[in-house]
């Protein structure tokens, strides 16, 4: 059995990471969303992953984040990069409080 020491593997990190970017720049470019307003997102919406995969439903993580970028995107229609990152923003949080009061009955 290889036991690995710690720091060991941050290589492994960087290229998931490197490779995730290289995927989300193939993504936005097929899908013609400005790269920016996902950066601009992508912190709030991995946490906001991480609390719904860790409370609410782990299976429910992805499809939340859909449904966030589904509502936002709506909401700004034709609206520039800052503002459809506000609209993100603010479904984040929309999420996040119900991610704080949810029960696991789906009673709040």
């Amino acid at each position: 059995m290889e036991v690995r020491r710690r720091g060991e593997g941050r290589g492994d990190e960087t290229e998931k990471m490197a490779a995730m970017n290289r995927w989300l720049d193939a993504v936005c470019g097929e899908l013609g969303v400005d790269r920016a307003v996902m950066d601009a997102s992508t912190s709030r919406l991995l946490e906001l992953i991480h609390d719904v995969a860790h409370g609410p439903s782990r299976p429910g993580a992805p499809l939340t984040a859909f449904l966030v970028g589904l509502a936002a995107g709506s909401a700004a229609d034709d609206a520039a990069a800052p503002e459809v990152s506000e609209q993100v923003a603010e479904r984040v949080a929309a999420v996040s409080r119900l991610v704080a009061v949810w029960d696991g009955e789906g009673r709040r």
